[in-house]
């Protein structure tokens, strides 16, 4: 399961399309991005001109209420000056910082605070859980005390019976009905489009209607196959502060037109320690370890190549890597590049080595400006031939390139990369153990 944020503006879309009509208002909203044309928005969207409004950004911002980021009751022309004063500037949201480029418009529905309510749905290991309670919005305070549960395991639908009894029981008799009704549905929705994650706080209750105000969302990605005619137009937004740097929307896009998964996430492009791991189970298991030896702060990136990529997709996936390492700014205590990886299955160590050898030559200046240590562990198909063009290159790179292969732990060579552990001198491996060669182990 790979659980993915979705923009409310998609939550609802969803909501919209598959819970049972009737059993909540629909969810009007009209969508703002820095190339809307607001005029065309008011054609499109007859009800702005007409109705009372909230908007507030749309872009995985938690707590919008606190940090003062929802406008409520507003006409349209309030709204456009609210945007207009807000759109692609610079906020601070805890420690991330970020620019405002989507917002969502709403009708504003007046009610009292006492028709506030909260649900969540969650999934783990032995099923669902339904949380609610009977008081909802801004101030909600520690939910997980104060909320009803309901645990749901696998293959399990609950009634309107079992929803009341579990988790209605402070709720107003004359709202148990439509609440127990809603909920029922929005679990079988949660279900058939496979969410992982649906939280509204608040769902308002009022005139014996439902409204759904506020709406946080993930969905499964791996489900994408089994899910894409109902999800329809899905896109994952990256969290906020997180906009893709150019390096890791080149990187999304190879990894889009390839069979090979190559993935980047820039942490800190000002860290020292940079890895080039294979494998997306080895890539934590490294990142964890530099975190445990408490390098964290200096952790640059992360980032996994696996699915026997191509020496060419690892030559440009390399590129990137070493570009972003050596164009920021020197370290006193230079910088160490970590390649590693598990026992691969079916890569071919060799040709993935020698696409990662070729861009180390042409980064061969910057790399020695830079101060950069390589080290290198990795076992599987051609690795000893991967080890020894790895080796031949470290004679003539100008900086220290240590190799090992699988006699040596996985996460050693962390420990020799920050200092942790002595740097032992390996002895020429013996060619006559399994090697796992393959046929095509010399071509380019």
């Amino acid at each position: 399961m790979s659980a993915k944020a979705i923009s409310e503006a998609t939550g609802k879309r969803l909501l919209n399309e598959h819970l049972t009509p009737g059993v909540a208002a629909p969810c009007h909203f009209a969508v703002v991005n820095p190339d809307t044309r607001w005029d065309t928005l008011r054609s499109n969207h007859p009800w702005l001109s007409s109705q009372r409004l909230v908007v507030k950004p749309d872009q995985l911002i938690k707590r919008r209420g606190k940090l003062g980021l929802i406008h409520v009751n507003a006409d349209l022309n309030s709204v456009q000056e609210w945007v207009g004063q807000r759109m692609d500037k610079e906020i601070e949201v805890g420690r991330a910082k970020g620019r405002l480029r989507h917002f969502i418009i709403e009708p504003f529905i007046k009610h009292a605070q006492d028709e506030e309510a909260y649900v969540c749905i969650y999934s783990h290991r032995n099923g669902d859980t339904i949380l609610f309670h009977h008081e909802g919005g801004v101030d909600i305070g520690d939910v997980d005390a104060k909320a009803l549960r309901l645990e749901v395991p696998i293959d399990h639908k609950p009634d309107a019976e079992e929803v009341t009894k579990a988790l209605l029981t402070h709720l107003p008799q004359d709202k148990r009905s439509v609440v127990a009704a809603f909920i029922c549905s929005l679990y079988g929705v949660y279900v058939d489009l496979y969410f992982t994650y649906l939280e509204i706080n608040p769902l308002v209750v009022t005139g014996g209607q439902v409204y759904i105000l506020d709406l946080a969302a993930k969905l499964d990605a791996t489900a994408e196959f089994v899910c894409k005619q109902k999800w329809g137009e899905v896109t994952f937004p990256p969290p906020f502060g997180r906009d893709a740097t150019p390096e890791e929307a080149y990187i999304a896009e190879l990894d889009s037109k390839s069979g090979a998964s190559l993935k980047l996430t820039v942490l800190n492009a000002k860290g020292r320690i940079w890895t080039m791991v294979a494998g997306g189970g080895a890539s934590v298991i490294y990142s964890d370890t530099v975190c445990d030896l408490g390098g964290a702060s200096e952790l640059a990136n992360y980032g996994e190549y696996s699915g026997a990529p191509t020496e060419q997709q690892t030559y440009e996936y390399a590129k990137v890597i070493l570009g972003l390492m050596t164009h920021s700014e020197k370290h006193p205590d230079g910088k160490v590049l970590i390649i590693g990886g598990g026992i691969a299955n079916f890569t071919n160590v060799a040709a993935t080595f020698k696409g990662i050898v070729k861009a180390l030559q042409e980064f061969r200046e910057r790399l020695v400006e830079h101060g950069v240590s390589v080290f290198v562990r990795r076992a599987g198909p051609n690795y000893q031939e991967g080890l020894r063009v790895m080796k031949e290159v470290g004679r003539t790179l100008g900086v220290p390139v240590h190799v090992f292969g699988p006699e040596t732990h996985m996460t050693a060579i962390v420990a020799m990369a920050m200092g942790r552990r002595e740097v032992p001198d390996m002895p020429e491996p013996n060619v006559t153990t399994a090697n796992f060669l393959l046929p095509g182990g010399d071509e380019d």
